[in-house]
């Protein structure tokens, strides 16, 4: 795609969504999408690698939870799992004033997201700060600088509702929310966590169906308030969540 074309493409989706985007913040997301190219050819950060699809499967994926979450100057945002960066990098260039904090657990791609702050987010300058951590949810869960001390927690087909539920809300401080990005078929996930979201001290407070712009692929945003604090077992040991959801 040419240069223009793909500008135009997520700025209408970007539009389409309802979201807002000044000329330098979609250049970011651009630059974020072409370094997460060039990095692909040495690691394992994508699948989608077409200039199109990930516009539209990436960008606006992640952009389209600013739907239901409403970001200002100062929010702490943490994303779990976090990958090549979405949906949290995206974010960071839409609204450059929130303080972010990017969780991963390959080192290798620690490296990546390290990159990404020097190329894409440094040059927006802007108040709000930016840092990549390098370790599991479970673990970072129980560590006092991050535990129940988020604004907005997220994290994007990381894992089953259930099982993230235990991976993010340990974060959230109560009174934030966590927003949990997933893709099809999400009714019976959401039955099946109504128990751990209550347990983790959360309740859920929004669940929306959209389709992205562009390729009209369905996504489903589900919104959890915390509304007490998560219990001191939770989140369990590495690996534990997983293998017996709550």
């Amino acid at each position: 795609m040419e240069a223009v074309e793909s500008r135009e493409l997520l700025i209408g989706g970007l539009a389409a969504l309802g979201v807002s985007a000044t000329p330098t913040a979609a250049e970011a997301v651009l630059r974020h999408l072409d370094l997460v190219r060039t990095w692909n050819e040495r690691m394992n950060l994508t699948a989608i690698t077409e200039e199109r699809e990930m516009i539209v499967k990436h960008a606006l994926d992640s952009a389209a939870g600013l739907t239901v979450v409403k970001l200002g100057p100062g929010q702490r945002v943490l994303d779990v799992g976090t990958g090549a960066g979405f949906p949290g990098v995206v974010w960071k260039c839409l609204v450059p004033e929130i303080d972010l904090v990017l969780l991963e657990s390959l080192q290798k791609r620690c490296r990546f997201l390290e990159e990404v702050g020097e190329e894409v987010v440094r040059p927006l300058g802007g108040a709000g700060s930016y840092r990549v951590v390098w370790g599991r949810a479970e673990d970072q869960g129980r560590v006092p600088e991050h535990r129940e001390r988020y604004d907005v927690v997220t994290a994007r087909a990381v894992a089953e509702l259930r099982v993230l539920a235990e991976y993010c809300l340990p974060f959230v401080r109560v009174g934030g929310v966590f927003l949990a990005m997933k893709g099809p078929g999400l009714s019976a996930e959401l039955g099946a966590a109504q128990n751990a979201v209550a347990k983790l001290g959360g309740e859920v407070a929004e669940v929306r169906e959209l389709e992205l712009p562009e390729g009209g692929l369905h996504r489903s945003l589900v919104l959890i308030r915390k509304v007490a604090p998560t219990p001191k077992p939770y989140p369990r040991k590495a690996g534990v969540p997983a293998k017996n959801p709550l």
